[in-house]
């Protein structure tokens, strides 16, 4: 069964919204270097104090996303996508590389909500 593995949070101000969740949730931030460093990583925490669902943080737009996008965990991003579209769905994305972590595709369940698939994989270059 898929589940939450990830989320992205669209800023308009990065410095912004990054000061807004670390003083809200102790949530803390990492930056990634080019090509990818108009995104930061998020850590959470649980109230258990174990680690929780991770996360980005990213400029508004920059994958045509706002607001905050989940995303689930699936064994096969082109399996997946090929079920969206056969259920009624819409893929916005074919399979992107997430260079050192996997592969993942933005999408619109039936009723317009956006959200991401991702395929977990260390070595996708």
């Amino acid at each position: 069964m898929a589940t939450i593995t990830h989320f992205d949070i669209g800023a308009d101000d990065m410095k912004r919204a990054r000061t807004f969740y670390e003083q809200l949730f102790d949530w803390t931030f990492t930056e990634v270097p080019p090509p990818m460093d108009h995104y930061q990583l998020i850590a959470t925490t649980g109230l258990d104090g174990k680690p929780g669902v991770g996360g980005g943080l990213m400029k508004r737009d920059a994958q045509g996303r706002t607001g905050i996008t989940n995303f689930m965990g699936v064994a096969s991003v082109d399996l997946a996508l090929a079920k969206v579209k056969e259920l009624g769905g819409q893929a916005l994305s074919g399979r992107l590389t997430v260079p050192g972590f996997g592969y993942m595709a933005m999408c619109l369940d039936t009723e317009g909500n956006p959200f991401g698939l991702f395929q977990d994989d260390p070595q996708a270059q």
